[in-house]
């Protein structure tokens, strides 16, 4: 399902598509389009792009075309899901210990419907931090890696 929604091939690609996006939330999906997780999220995705078009925009990133943001983001796990809202980082407290970015796919459309709608109207009221609405149970667990510390 991966190539029903529209893909950012650069980083320059990345910045516009952050500068320019306005009144909605901007969807990154990080990954690779040949991963089997990656294509579970992208299908979600894709059915859902109708649904939230008044919200948000969704695209699609390949880490390897984008090693910058790969490493701002600290993307060690794919699909790595980052959010926007006119140019500003999005943060949502999803119970763990990373704010920045959704690791995994989502469970279900709803899950991720219900969470462009709360970093909308969170967005819309100047927070910068909103809390996730999705199930603890639906969140995948991973742990943090430091490296060199």
């Amino acid at each position: 399902m991966s190539f029903l929604l529209p893909k950012l091939t650069c980083k320059r690609e990345v910045d516009q598509a952050i500068k320019s996006v306005a009144e909605k939330v901007l969807v990154l999906r990080f990954g690779r389009d040949n991963d089997a997780v990656c294509l579970q999220l992208d299908d979600i995705l894709a059915k859902t792009a109708h649904d939230i078009s008044k919200m948000a925009v969704i695209y699609l990133v390949d880490v390897n075309n984008v090693p910058v943001y790969t490493q701002y983001f600290d993307i060690s796990y794919i699909p790595s899901t980052v959010f926007f809202f006119n140019g500003q980082h999005m943060k949502v407290d999803y119970g763990s210990p990373d704010h920045t970015k959704f690791v995994g796919s989502f469970k279900t459309k709803q899950d991720f419907i219900d969470l462009i709608e709360v970093i909308y109207r969170g967005a819309m009221r100047g927070k910068l931090i909103v809390r996730s609405p999705i199930d603890p149970n639906n969140i995948p667990k991973y742990d943090l890696l430091y490296q060199g510390i």
